[in-house]
């Protein structure tokens, strides 16, 4: 007879089964969100959610404002756990929401800048927190300034930097916390358009040397043209993917990109499914 399953096995075996896929397409995957809800009291922030990442690919995800963008990275950070029923598979292997947590890096919208700490400070934090020795993670850090356009910033603190600077020295301390799987939530909102062009394109040459894998939330449909392998286009609440738009532009992109037939003809496609779905936002609000 067969062994019966120890504790947890059940469990673990559902979420397998939901998860069944041919292997040629799952060995590429590094994460896998299969039927992920997530319910807040009476709201229901996600429903179905279901999208794979590749292991070095940039996902954009963009959507009308409140279908989920952020309780999705939440749960993919491992800071909240979706609702029974949904899947997910990271690094090949079936988890839960908690086993994410300190497995990915996370930026969230706010550069969250310690103001009592240097530019170096600042970066090594998280790994700091991981146990690394000061001096070995300020080395670290001290050969990537350059990288990251900070070099002779060092010893500065953040209220003397511009915008930019603080993005960047938060984008370092996210890629100097070495995991594939990198959460970008919004990083450039907050920037003028001149800058948000420029640090765009800086993160794609950052992006391509450190091959990471990047998952990158914006309202920007220009931003997520320009950065992503793929566009994952989120419906009004609740959220799940209502479009999933290849991205077939070449590598490097230069800055003229953006008015190229091709560059227009996608995002027109962008546009009119984003634009559908925020009129039923604004719709049921109403109501």
């Amino acid at each position: 007879m067969p062994a019966a399953p120890s504790r947890g096995g059940t469990a673990a075996l559902a979420r397998d089964e939901a998860m069944a896929a041919p292997s040629s397409t799952t060995a590429q995957n590094l994460l896998e969100m299969r039927g992920l809800t997530k319910t807040f009291g009476a709201v229901r922030a996600l429903d179905g959610f279901t999208a794979t990442v590749e292991k070095g690919e940039f996902v954009t995800v963009v959507g009308p404002s409140g279908c989920g963008k952020s309780t999705l990275f939440n749960i993919v950070a491992g800071l909240e756990e979706p609702d029974a029923g949904g899947a997910m598979r990271f690094e090949g292997k079936s988890v839960h929401a908690a086993e994410l947590l300190g497995r990915v890096s996370f930026m969230p919208q706010r550069d969250l800048l310690l103001p009592w700490r240097t530019v170096i400070d600042n970066a090594i934090l998280a790994m700091e927190v991981e146990g690394t020795p000061r001096r070995q993670a300020r080395a670290l850090a001290e050969k990537m300034l350059p990288e990251f356009g900070l070099a002779g910033f060092g010893a500065q603190y953040p209220h003397q930097l511009s915008g930019g600077m603080r993005q960047r020295v938060a984008l370092m301390r996210t890629f100097l916390f070495k995991r594939d799987l990198m959460l970008l939530d919004e990083p450039f909102g907050a920037l003028d358009a001149l800058t948000r062009t420029m640090m765009q394109r800086w993160l794609l040459d950052v992006w391509q040397q450190h091959q990471r894998t990047i998952l990158f939330i914006t309202h920007d449909v220009d931003e997520a043209l320009f950065l992503g392998d793929r566009v994952l286009v989120m419906s009004a609440r609740p959220g799940k993917v209502k479009l999933e738009q290849k991205v077939d532009l070449p590598r490097p992109r230069p800055a003229e990109l953006v008015i190229s037939p091709d560059f227009i003809r996608l995002k027109r496609t962008l546009l009119e499914a984003i634009e559908e779905e925020a009129m039923k936002s604004f719709t049921s609000e109403g109501k």
